[in-house]
């Protein structure tokens, strides 16, 4: 599928921007991967979803605040993906990235 692949992705957080590794599988609508932003090492998810070239996953990373649950949606076009990722109660943040 388009949206396969592995992705450098940064985060824009109110902390700063972070940057990630990403990687993306698609199985019909179904959408699994890891996220890797640097929190524990890589985050394997699976039960997110694909419809065309919009994607969503949620993961769940440990971090300086305690656990955290990061809602991203987005979309991938071309080798790009870009979209917003909902950071537990601590807001939203955009990211942005290119296909490796």
């Amino acid at each position: 599928m388009a949206v396969d692949g592995t992705y450098n992705i940064e985060l824009e957080t109110p902390m700063g921007n972070r940057p990630g590794t990403l990687t993306l599988k698609a199985d019909g609508d179904s959408l699994s991967g890891t996220y890797d932003g640097g929190m524990g090492g890589a985050q394997a998810f699976s039960g997110g979803t694909v419809s065309g070239d919009d994607v969503a996953w949620k993961i769940s990373v440990s971090g300086q605040m305690g656990q955290m649950e990061l809602d991203f949606k987005g979309k991938v076009t071309g080798d790009e993906i870009s979209g917003q990722v909902q950071l537990g109660s601590y807001g939203s943040a955009n990211f942005k990235g290119k296909r490796a």
